[in-house]
């Protein structure tokens, strides 16, 4: 398929991070887009101001017949209308995976995978490359605190990519520099099996045409196969590249870039959490490989504003920290609440936690106990089901059960407000991939007022 010379696109889910990407790459272009989503969320509203039609109800009539192509999301139904429609009269249907493939192919492209991490590192890595002046396509999954958009497109043949494992995607790439976060159990309700997950992992890792930079430690790192591999780590000295002298001040961090024992030079990063340090190795390492100014990267990463719902501070100030993050897995909680108490040692830690996915909150219910129990008090929001229809005895109920922490609640989302306006918390946490965004505004009122 000829991607570049389309002249109507159509999506299917339109508002999803990854599609919304997509859709604007078309529409950059001056291709004809449109689309359907279910909600009109605050993405969906800045995609209709750039002059993309959307319609918010599964409507036959207000499909466009002559699209040359439709995309959707693996979210969606097989048995939604429109996508049903569109196949049985034979038009070009595909995955957003596929047309990410499409694009691709004809760039040097930087993938980024993992189970966590992936998000933090893709945006902070394309800011290094849009800031230093060597450029990038960027294709992202959040919303980038520098630019405020999920693409931003390049005269240079590079791309930035965020390789989503969901749905098995990141199979359709073959990047020049492939990186890998993390390979813990995820979207069991796709893989099955820890094992069959961990496989598609190396079959990625095997696609790679250049370089893998690989998170130190990784099981079944003795498997990889990629014509060159380098290992990145928060500080273990055994990595290519780490980060040493890590100073906090005031929620910030200054550390020491390092390449094989050797200092590469002091730099600043403005977001919290220690996780996110460790991040910025892996997108150092890229820039490293890519050979970029080390100056200007000094520059770039002291400039950074990190990415939407990643530890994202939305008050800080002397009587609130509030921080609201996408975390939805285990380790990505456990992650987030010890950075918080590392940053704000001696403050009252309290968390809201929405579970994502029905499947999900049942495969690991014993490990979202376990990193809640790190929190001073935890309220529990119900489970927000996305794609899934509800699974007989899975409720918040388990992973508050399995709670050793006696300071637990399960509260709706109004009694949760309330609830804010009652404990005035000095440190709040906001956490999950589901609607619990919407909270942010009505939280930041009752705390800044």
């Amino acid at each position: 398929m000829d991607i570049l010379n389309l002249h109507k696109v159509y999506f299917i889910g339109i508002g999803g991070i990854g599609m919304s990407a997509l859709a604007r790459f078309f529409n950059e272009r001056k291709v004809n887009v449109s689309g359907y989503d279910k909600t009109q969320t605050p993405l969906c509203k800045q995609l209709e101001a750039e002059g993309i039609s959307i319609h918010y109800q599964e409507d036959l009539q207000s499909i466009p017949r002559d699209a040359e192509l439709v995309v959707y999301t693996p979210a969606i139904p097989q048995s939604m209308a429109e996508l049903v429609w569109y196949r049985e009269n034979n038009y070009t249907v595909v995955k957003r995976s596929d047309v990410l493939q499409y694009i691709s192919q004809s760039m040097q492209s930087v993938c980024i995978a993992g189970t966590h991490g992936k998000t933090t590192i893709s945006t902070m890595t394309a800011h290094l490359l849009r800031h230093t002046g060597y450029g990038c396509n960027a294709f992202l999954g959040g919303i980038s605190g520098n630019y405020g958009v999920n693409y931003w497109s390049s005269e240079k043949p590079n791309a930035v990519i965020e390789a989503d494992e969901y749905d098995r995607s990141f199979l359709k790439l073959f990047p020049f520099i492939g990186v890998v976060t993390a390979m813990d159990p995820d979207h069991l309700d796709i893989y099955g099996t820890a094992e069959e997950m961990e496989r598609c992992y190396l079959q990625y890792i095997n696609q790679i045409t250049g370089t893998l930079i690989y998170k130190h430690g990784l099981a079944r790192s003795r498997e990889f196969d990629a014509p060159a591999m380098l290992s990145y780590s928060l500080q273990n000295e055994a990595a290519h590249y780490y980060a040493s002298d890590i100073r906090m001040h005031q929620g910030t961090y200054t550390f020491n870039f390092n390449k094989n024992g050797e200092v590469l030079g002091e730099l600043h990063l403005n977001v919290g959490g220690m996780h996110n340090v460790e991040n910025a190795v892996a997108a150092l390492a890229v820039c490293d490989l890519l050979k970029i100014e080390f100056s200007k990267v000094q520059e770039a990463m002291a400039a950074y504003n990190g990415v939407k719902r990643r530890f994202e501070y939305v008050v800080k100030n002397e009587d609130h920290i509030y921080i609201d993050d996408y975390a939805h897995h285990p380790e990505e909680l456990r992650m987030l609440i010890s950075s918080a108490r590392a940053l704000f040692r001696g403050k009252t830690l309290r968390v809201v936690f929405q579970p994502h996915l029905f499947s999900r909150t049942r495969d690991f219910a014993d490990g979202f106990a376990a990193s809640l129990d790190l929190a001073d008090e935890v309220i529990l929001l119900d489970i927000y089901p996305a794609r899934e229809l509800p699974m007989e005895g899975v409720s918040s109920q388990m992973i508050f059960d399995r709670m050793a922490l006696n300071n637990k609640h399960i509260l709706s989302k109004e009694a949760t407000l309330e609830w804010v306006k009652a404990s005035n918390p000095e440190l709040l946490i906001t956490a999950g991939a589901g609607d619990i965004d919407l909270f942010v505004n009505p939280i930041k009122h009752i705390l800044e007022s």
